[in-house]
């Protein structure tokens, strides 16, 4: 059950990066860029698991629920009510529910370069 909460909510993170780029699409063809790397970059910085600075809980809940409410009206914004509907839902159980059964959280990989000289 754990692997399957995982797996949706990446799903949802894609998502997330999928909608603000099809709303950015709909102002700007810059946008399309710039907003999913502004989240990506956000995401990977303080929520992902291995992020040097990952925010504990609960600033760490707020900003993914700012993300994904953002892309939830991202969504509505380009007229998929449905897929909005659906998002908002999947993104919010699987928020609580990487609470009950937390990411694997841990140091980044050391090379194996590093130990030898």
């Amino acid at each position: 059950m754990r692997s399957a909460s995982l797996g949706i909510r990446f799903a949802c993170e894609l998502a997330a990066l999928v909608a603000v780029g099809w709303w950015g699409w709909t102002v700007s063809a810059v946008l399309v860029v710039v907003l999913p790397l502004l989240v990506a970059v956000v995401w990977g910085a303080f929520v992902a698991p291995r992020a040097r600075r990952r925010l504990p809980d609960p600033a760490r809940l707020a900003l993914e629920v700012v993300i994904f409410v953002g892309a939830t009206a991202c969504f509505l914004a380009v007229g998929q009510q449905l897929v909005a509907v659906v998002f908002a839902v999947a993104a919010a159980v699987t928020a609580l529910l990487v609470r009950k059964w937390p990411e694997p959280v841990g140091s980044r990989p050391q090379s194996d370069t590093a130990s030898n000289p």
